[in-house]
């Protein structure tokens, strides 16, 4: 084993589409799949549009029997195991069951579930929830529900950071790759769209209430007004270098460096977090990684769409880089905040674009605010990207920052030379 963790394999089940190749064709496309929710009646809430996984058929992922126990979440965590593990040239199955491992992050759990079960128990004589409420509601869940649905037996862990841990789990995938762990199944996905779970976040007072798709969630823009939620995620095939080398695996790109910090401070609208310990995040990530400011040719921010928070995060940035930032770009205005999965689709984002040579527009900046003067990606264009930096910022306080860079797994590993993924053609 080498101790280095490579990211092999891709599965996204986003409102921009289900597999990694339809969401980058939206993404490069600047299709906004924001509109009004479906899962359940939400015209009495101030917040009624959403990122919804539109079509989803749970029963195409796995079998009834494991579905009848878990939430949407879940479901989706299946599908996205699956694609990943596709996409990687893995089967679903492992002869080594040991050998495989399972990190994924958990905000809020199996909302949809638990709605049901709560007012099953208020609503009804017989006052009772059914068999599966405690495990199917519980934050991880879709950690176990994934490791026993395929059988891994490896080291299992769930990540809970609200959104930074969607990055945590990557760093900890990682960490177990140098214990010597070869494959390990990282990411998260979420579905945050229950009566429960939208007054909840309502309660935050981040949600935008704006009705109009296009203008609700603008992060970084003068009319930035708060987030709007979303469902979906991405799971990600993280492998040891030389495991990947030895079976002549396509390598996206090497989990280089990472970095987490906390505030130590309450979430409100009126309270930006400390940009100093976001940048002090982003700083270790690119320390652990051996690489310079300069040497950064995309970020890809938390972009919560609160003005104050949004500045705070622009500032943490200027710290970082100075005055002239890397290009940024985000595309959570396409598909709405989901939580530790949005964290999961922004690092798919930044794996595509570091596959394909390709950078992304930003969505949802017209005119900057205040404060938060950045180098965006006005528009999509070919460009070499080798280093890609993603941040994410947890509610509560929580920061983190993961460094992924794009280069051939070197022969030290052997007479094996993995190439980094290139479009045909290219």
């Amino acid at each position: 084993m080498s101790g280095r963790a490579v990211v092999t394999g891709i599965g996204v089940v986003s409102p921009a589409g289900t597999g990694h190749a339809e969401h980058w064709r939206a993404v490069l496309a600047g299709q906004r799949r924001i509109g009004p929710i479906t899962l359940f009646d939400a015209t009495r809430y101030p917040t009624t549009l959403a990122g919804e996984v539109a079509g989803f058929v749970p029963d195409r992922w796995a079998d009834s029997r494991r579905l009848v126990q878990t939430d949407r979440w879940t479901h989706l965590g299946f599908a996205a195991t699956l694609l990943a593990l596709d996409d990687a040239g893995l089967p679903a199955t492992a002869d080594d069951p040991y050998a495989y491992g399972v990190t994924l992050a958990s905000s809020s759990g199996g909302n949809l579930f638990g709605q049901r079960e709560l007012q099953r128990l208020w609503s009804q004589p017989s006052r009772t929830v059914g068999a599966y409420q405690s495990i199917a509601w519980f934050y991880a869940a879709s950690v176990g529900q994934v490791s026993i649905h395929h059988q891994f037996k490896g080291p299992c862990g769930v990540l809970v950071a609200e959104a930074a841990g969607g990055l945590d789990s990557l760093a900890h995938a990682a960490r177990l790759i140098r214990r010597g762990t070869p494959v390990v199944l990282a990411g998260a996905t979420e579905c945050p769209l229950s009566p429960y779970a939208l007054s909840c976040q309502l309660r935050s007072g981040q949600l935008s209430v704006v009705t109009d798709p296009d203008r609700a969630y603008r992060p970084f823009d003068v009319t930035a007004c708060g987030y709007v939620p979303g469902e979906g995620g991405a799971v990600f095939v993280v492998e040891d270098a030389a495991h990947a080398a030895a079976r002549g695996a396509r390598v996206y790109a090497e989990v280089a460096g990472w970095g987490a910090t906390h505030d130590a401070t309450h979430t409100r609208r009126d309270r930006a977090g400390d940009p100093g310990q976001y940048a002090r995040a982003m700083r270790l990530a690119l320390a652990r990684a051996a690489v310079g400011p300069d040497e950064v040719d995309l970020v890809v921010p938390d972009a919560l769409g609160v003005p104050g928070r949004d500045r705070s995060e622009a500032a943490a940035l200027h710290q970082v880089f100075g005055s002239r930032t890397p290009p940024v770009t985000t595309q959570k205005p396409l598909v709405g905040r989901a939580h530790q999965g949005g964290a999961a689709l922004d690092v798919a984002n930044a794996l595509l674009a570091l596959a394909h040579q390709v950078l992304p527009a930003t969505t949802g900046v017209e005119l900057p605010g205040e404060g938060c003067e950045l180098n965006f990606a006005w528009r999509s264009r070919p460009r070499p990207l080798d280093v890609a930096l993603v941040g994410a910022r947890g509610f509560d306080g929580f920061n983190s920052a993961l460094l992924l860079r794009r280069r051939p797994v070197t022969s030290e590993f052997g007479d094996h030379h993995v190439e980094p993924y290139r479009l045909p053609g290219r």
